[in-house]
């Protein structure tokens, strides 16, 4: 039987593992994360991080399923306050923490999003979930604009068979939302994503002192080009 004591002390301990892996990732990156390493800075022995995490893989899912859930609790966050009929306001303004979320935490972005860590694979039962609910608000946001008629879909290059086999493969798993909403949400991921990561890797050039203007900038231009 665990004693009160100790039942304090297990989340505290769990939570401090994480947090110091976060400050391991970066400094030096999520690809020489150590248990050890994180054992010798919080004082414990590494038998003791083994009763959390049995290896290094475990500790990177949980740390994924932990940055999904954040991107995916700030986008919810964003437009609890906004009226479901302001579709292209709720669509911008999403557009808009996503970037936010990504500059405030960029090893959490990094991680899920960006180089994939030698020799780990993400246990798809556990990551599959999490990854879904970090993309739910943009899928709900585009399928409010589709089913009000306000997307431009006449405007899309026709959907070849390959191109619906796909997207119904992935509408098997994410369960309602319209071919054509799927394909749009995967394409303006992509183009924030991109001035995301050159963002956050400093490659902005130096002239754009306020790279969320050019962000702005990007998803006024999404709405104008599809709605």
């Amino acid at each position: 039987m665990v004693r009160p004591t100790l039942k304090k002390q297990i989340p505290k301990l769990h939570d401090a593992i994480k947090e110091t892996a976060w400050k391991q990732i970066a400094e030096f990156g999520a690809a020489t994360l150590s248990l050890r390493a994180i054992a010798r800075e919080l004082k414990i022995t590494a038998p003791a991080i083994y009763n959390y995490f049995p290896d290094r893989d475990a500790l990177v899912t949980a740390l994924i399923v932990d940055a999904y859930n954040s991107m995916a609790d700030a986008q919810e966050a964003t437009i609890v306050n906004i009226s479901e009929d302001k579709r292209a306001e709720r669509l911008f303004e999403l557009g808009m923490a996503y970037r936010q979320w990504a500059v405030t935490y960029p090893q959490r972005y990094q991680l899920i999003f960006g180089t994939p860590i030698p020799n780990y694979h993400a246990p798809e039962e556990m990551t599959l979930p999490a990854a879904a609910r970090g993309l739910l608000p943009l899928l709900n946001a585009i399928q409010a604009i589709f089913t009000a008629g306000e997307l431009r879909t006449e405007r899309f290059a026709k959907l070849t068979p390959k191109m619906k086999s796909m997207l119904a493969a992935w509408q098997k798993i994410e369960g309602s939302a319209d071919l054509e909403v799927l394909y749009l949400a995967l394409v303006i991921w992509s183009r924030v994503h991109g001035l995301v990561m050159l963002e956050i890797g400093s490659h902005v050039p130096s002239f754009f002192d306020d790279p969320a203007e050019l962000f702005r900038r990007e998803i006024k231009n999404i709405l104008i080009q599809y709605l």
